[in-house]
């Protein structure tokens, strides 16, 4: 069950809870500010609109709460559960909140075994998130009603339902990178996995769903809401060719 806070006062001591926000449409950040912005108890000491951006702003300020979109495709530092990873490697003592349009069972799951214990659907009214950050502060588990519904459906809190459908992480990124238009090729290089790792991921994935088709795949992910729109490859440098000598 979501954890309820009844009053949102300053965290003892009287210090405010440092709080850096992630997301790379220019409206809901917007949004996400203006709901925090004035709150008791919370400031903002940042805000950033890729991962690459998220990182360097961790990286010089002292924060609290971390609060990130989960797909934030094009930044050098990845974006789902790679960069989730990373902020629980790189920052373990900070709070962090995922913020999701997603509704894929297997990416809350992935967050929840990442130790994503505050979990906000941006289908949720806003009013959801002044409490994710108390929770997260405190290491609490606090799920919107929409994650909530999501993780009753499937049993989340105990064992799958259904183990045949269970995507690994890996498995799902692959997926949500393929139907959201990347080749074999290009995954690999996003994720920094060998081309036969990829496929052999991809090919995985397909059998526990039961998908022999690529197409099959693709409608498959589109279905579950798992595309990813602007994802960007970052291009190999090109080698400039040496000079030739010329020959007296």
């Amino acid at each position: 069950m979501s954890t309820k806070f009844a009053q949102h006062k300053p965290w003892p001591g009287g210090c405010p809870i440092r709080v850096v926000i992630a997301d790379d449409h220019p409206l809901t950040l917007a949004g996400l500010l203006h709901e925090l912005q004035g709150r008791s108890g919370i400031r903002i000491v940042d805000s950033a609109m890729s991962s690459a951006a998220l990182v360097k702003s961790l990286e010089k300020h002292a924060v609290d709460v971390i609060i990130s979109d989960y797909a934030m495709p094009g930044g050098s530092q990845g974006d789902g559960i790679m960069l989730f990873e990373l902020l629980r490697q790189r920052f373990p003592d900070v709070g962090l909140i995922a913020l999701t349009m997603m509704s894929h069972a297997d990416v809350i799951r992935s967050l929840l075994a990442q130790h994503v214990n505050c979990i906000i659907s941006k289908a949720d009214a806003l009013e959801y998130l002044t409490t994710s950050v108390y929770a997260a502060l405190a290491g609490k588990r606090y799920l919107s009603p929409g994650i909530e519904a999501i993780v009753q459906r499937h049993g989340l809190q105990g064992r799958s339902p259904s183990r045949r459908r269970h995507l690994s992480p890996r498995e799902l990124e692959v997926v949500r990178l393929f139907v959201s238009g990347l080749t074999i090729n290009e995954i690999a290089h996003h994720l920094q996995r060998s081309k036969q790792t990829v496929s052999t991921q991809k090919i995985s994935a397909m059998r526990k769903l039961g998908i022999s088709r690529d197409a099959e795949l693709i409608k498959y992910g589109i279905g579950e809401q798992l595309t990813s729109q602007g994802i960007e490859v970052p291009q190999q440098p090109k080698r400039t060719p040496a000079p030739i000598s010329e020959q007296s």
